[in-house]
């Protein structure tokens, strides 16, 4: 049975989608069968991959609206990932859902016909705390917070933190912190010195021992189509998820 990660941080701009599908795509390379689900409307996971979101027929929205199996969306890559595409009609999803019965199940069951089939599966979330986020964390085992090294991002973990307790008590009873990556790390500079600590301080063992660097090629990769493994293997962006990699594995 496969294990299921939600990439989650209600704050924007701190390296979600990018650990998403670079996560992915290391796990892939490492031999693990992967499905990404893109639950973000702005679908920049599905982008990434190289996949033109303006001629889908059906996406993460036919799943969660309409009930359609999840079988019947997945696109396969060139990259060894199988995705399952979203696309800017996913926005409506967060009012259409607040009147349909089960509304924080319905991506639950549809991974759960597919689960089997993966060894990870890792939802890649929208920037924000309403039902899509609220889908993906009570159809996920755990979740997995980047975590940008500014002040700010101390101040989202906290919320989040509780976001994550309150979903445990209500909706998903066996939710669980995968872990914390802090993502734009710059060891020549303080502030990511001092957020690295604080953090570590605070969440301790959940704070992976890996970084991932402020690194100019993992930000050029997705204007290619493709993950940071098929655009530069060799920069320091594509060794640090291949570390995260590793990790997540080691993890269990």
């Amino acid at each position: 049975m496969g294990k299921v990660i939600a990439v989650a941080n209600q704050k924007g701009g701190v390296g979600k989608t990018t650990t998403s599908v670079s996560l992915s795509a290391a796990l892939a390379e490492k031999g693990k069968k992967v499905l990404l689900v893109d639950c973000d409307p702005q679908g920049n996971a599905t982008s990434g991959f190289g996949i033109n979101k303006q001629e889908l027929e059906l996406s993460i929205y036919d799943i969660i609206i309409d009930e359609w199996n999840l079988s019947d969306i997945i696109l396969s890559t060139e990259y060894k990932i199988d995705i399952a595409p979203s696309q800017i009609g996913l926005a409506g999803a967060e009012i259409e859902l607040a009147s349909l019965e089960d509304r924080e199940y319905r991506l639950q069951k549809a991974i759960s016909k597919v689960k089997d089939n993966y060894d990870y599966i890792i939802i890649d979330c929208p920037p924000s705390l309403g039902f899509l986020t609220l889908n993906s964390l009570a159809a996920a085992d755990s979740v997995l917070i980047p975590l940008q090294c500014e002040f700010y991002a101390l101040e989202g973990l906290s919320q989040l933190l509780n976001t994550i307790e309150m979903i445990k008590s209500k909706i998903n009873v066996n939710l669980y912190i995968e872990g914390v990556v802090l993502t734009m790390y710059d060891s020549r500079t303080n502030l990511s010195q001092q957020v690295e600590a604080e953090v570590r301080n605070h969440i301790g063992d959940k704070v992976y021992n890996t970084t991932i660097p402020r690194n100019v090629r993992l930000s050029e990769a997705p204007s290619y189509g493709c993950p940071i493994f098929a655009y530069d293997p060799s920069s320091k962006g594509a060794q640090a998820y291949m570390d995260l990699a590793q990790e997540v594995i080691d993890n269990g």
